[in-house]
């Protein structure tokens, strides 16, 4: 009996054969597309479901895709040929919220911005907001131990994470973690499964970790600079200063030109580089100005607004890289992180690689931490050679500077090649070995974060 009879007997009217949705599950927002058309998608609703699925393609040995919304930016929820897809975007449940303790349980289906509509009816906030966060799932977030704008002050996906509701790869539940502030309790699952990608583990719960919305006022600090690598050593110098943003977003000439562009705004001064800072709480406005001093110090030209309407309109600058950079082509959206103190050093390398391959790589920066999204533009599906050649240079540079790979959207299919690069013999081997004490069929997600032939 064939594994697609064996769903259909088992899940019914939840098996999608349809042809448009096993074609919109071979890929996700990265551009890159599996090879072929997965068997089905499961639209699980329930834990059950979830198991179910996994026990057949265990006793089938059938690969499992696990995907939310599709929003990834590494090709780790990309499905094809042989492999079924195990959809999550149904289970959408927030099954408890305490304000006392600070938590709250969710399935992983819902996403990151309805889950803080709802939180915030009871003056609650889930702190992660990677920029996805209107279309992007917890249990995406999850799986990629995103980031986000506010993550410098507020912490990733990992800080905000007690509990994870696991399903494993032949059916199992387990519940990691706890309800508690603390738990040291044997080895910590939960982190363990955070960023891993569907390689461990169908994550169908998460006990949260919530925050108070933040009172008093918001505040916003724009800074021009001459050109990129003073406004990465003015961010610097910030964090040095001992002074915390909520926010602190750097974007090069190149993203500013852009987004300038593509909201109708004046085109800026040839060359300059932005930053857009906003503080928050009971002492944002004596904090946005003594960051204002510093900018104005490094050789800023600076603008302070206390309005937080206005701010927001400044920030939405920022907020539309994204879209200016699809209004331009297709584009290699990378990930890299590196020490804050190395961002001015990092941008010399970027500058580098784009003279000596003749390449505009629009670049912008979560600088309250280090992580940069360095943009290669391109025309047509395929990434051409030659932008892999400059995004290899860009990897190795970021981990010369004692940096990473990726800060927030995972290695997926993109990024696996250097992943051994990075990690090393013997941790790479590590790494594959826990993998397949949680997956010894090697049926969740194969080919993602570990090379196929390795």
């Amino acid at each position: 009996m064939s594994v697609l009879t064996l769903l259909k007997e088992s899940l019914g009217a939840l098996v999608d054969t349809d042809e448009a949705v096993l074609e919109q599950a071979r890929a996700d927002r990265s551009g890159h597309a599996a090879a072929g058309r997965p068997i089905a998608v499961v639209h699980a609703e329930r834990v059950e479901h979830v198991q179910q699925t996994m026990r057949i393609a265990s006793h089938t040995r059938t690969p499992v895709v696990i995907r939310g919304a599709g929003t990834g930016l590494a090709g780790a929820a990309n499905a094809g040929s042989g492999e079924i897809v195990l959809s999550l975007r149904r289970m959408t449940a927030i099954r408890e919220v305490r304000p006392d303790d600070l938590l709250a349980v969710v399935e992983p289906g819902i996403l990151n911005a309805d889950l803080n509509t709802e939180l915030a009816r009871q003056g609650l906030w889930w702190a992660p907001d990677p920029a996805s966060r209107d279309i992007s799932t917890v249990g995406g977030n999850i799986a990629t131990g995103a980031g986000g704008l506010l993550c410098a002050k507020y912490g990733v996906v990992r800080d905000a994470v007690l509990g994870i509701d696991l399903v494993l790869a032949d059916g199992r539940l387990l519940h990691l973690g706890h309800r508690s502030v603390k738990g040291v309790t044997g080895l910590d699952l939960t982190a363990l499964v955070i960023g891993s990608e569907g390689t461990l583990g169908v994550v169908v719960g998460a006990t949260l970790k919530l925050r108070r919305l933040v009172p008093g006022e918001t505040c916003t600090v724009v800074a021009t600079f001459p050109d990129v690598r003073a406004a990465a050593a003015a961010s610097a110098a910030v964090t040095a200063a001992g002074v915390q943003p909520a926010i602190m977003e750097l974007m090069d000439a190149a993203s500013l030109t852009a987004v300038h562009a593509l909201l109708g705004l004046p085109a800026p001064t040839p060359g300059a580089a932005q930053l857009t800072i906003q503080t928050d709480g009971p002492a944002a406005r004596a904090e946005a100005d003594a960051i204002a001093e510093i900018l104005r110090s490094h050789g800023g030209v600076t603008v302070v607004s206390h309005d937080r309407a206005e701010g927001e309109q400044l920030l939405a600058i920022r907020r539309s890289m994204h879209a200016a950079m699809a209004s331009l082509g297709t584009t290699l959206i990378e990930d890299v992180s590196v020490p804050r103190s190395a961002m001015p050093a990092m941008f010399d390398e970027i500058a580098r690689i784009e003279r000596e391959h003749g390449l505009t790589i629009p670049t912008v920066a979560h600088a309250g931490d280090g992580n940069l999204h360095p943009n290669f533009l391109f025309e047509g599906p395929d990434v051409p050679p030659e932008v892999w050649i400059a995004a290899d240079e860009l990897f190795r540079a970021a981990i010369r500077l004692g940096g990473t790979l990726t800060g927030e959207h995972g290695i997926g299919v993109l990024k696996r090649r250097w992943l051994a690069e990075e990690l090393g013999d013997d941790q790479w081997q590590l790494q594959r070995q826990i993998a397949a004490v949680f997956d010894p069929l090697g049926i969740l997600n194969p080919g993602k974060v570990f090379s196929p032939d390795a």
